[in-house]
């Protein structure tokens, strides 16, 4: 008989214990957090907010309300930076056939592949073609890449690259060869130019406009080079096409 009157207290107490609101016992707030949010309710200038934490006479409030502030200085220099680099590359663009033409400006880089010998060259641009009939835009991606090498390379593919410089070169697509030229040719080596271009829809552009947009071509001799669109550089370029 005892055994059943513990065993029924046990089985009252976890039931008593499942009926608990585990909701209602979260971790108290941070008096310092709540501080922080009540300063920046008031929507105080960046001045007057460190004067307001400054009355708690609390150090690390101070701390925080000034850390905060300034990332916030700091998105919005970076903002207004992008905003003018933007707007600088839109004016950049140069229209041509009734308006149907685009083509922005030139970037140009060079990429060393060992410490003697001459780097590569390379000038890529994107150009922007309208559809007369429906009014669809297809993007191209031009690049020139100049090499000192005992042979062609010929470029071939190109792959998307990450933020973190990883490229899918599993997925890679085709590019259009356009010109692919040798010069000033010695017993070892001759002076090459490929001229190829990659299409892009616009949908994808659109899509990677709001970061860097870093392509990878590669060339059947198993050389690569990398390119990157700056964010700015692409949104004034669709400013102007769209």
């Amino acid at each position: 008989m005892k055994k059943i009157i513990i065993i029924l207290f046990l089985s009252i107490g976890l039931i008593g214990c499942s009926a608990i609101d585990y909701s209602e016992l979260s971790m108290p707030k941070n008096p310092i957090d709540t501080e922080v949010e009540r300063i920046f309710a008031l929507n105080l200038s960046h001045d007057d907010s460190i004067i307001e934490a400054q009355k708690n006479y609390n150090p690390d409030l101070v701390a925080s309300v000034v850390k905060i502030l300034n990332k916030k200085k700091e998105k919005i220099d970076a903002d207004l930076l992008e905003a003018g680099l933007t707007a600088e590359y839109a004016e950049k663009i140069q229209i041509s056939d009734n308006k149907l033409k685009f083509v922005a400006s030139k970037i140009s880089d060079t990429q060393n592949r060992s410490m003697i010998g001459d780097p590569d060259t390379f000038d890529y641009f994107l150009i922007g073609i309208k559809d007369n009939n429906d009014s669809s835009t297809n993007h191209i991606v031009n690049l020139s890449i100049t090499y000192k090498s005992e042979e062609k390379r010929s470029y071939s593919s190109a792959s998307f690259c990450d933020k973190w410089n990883t490229c899918d070169d599993e997925n890679s697509v085709n590019i259009n060869l356009i010109s692919s030229n040798a010069s000033g040719c010695s017993s070892t080596y001759c002076d090459y130019n490929e001229v190829v271009e990659l299409d892009l829809t616009d949908e994808f552009l659109r899509k990677n406009m709001e970061k860097d947009l870093s392509i990878k071509f590669n060339s059947l001799a198993s050389k690569s080079n990398k390119i990157s669109f700056p964010s700015a550089y692409i949104k004034g370029y669709l400013k102007i096409v769209n």
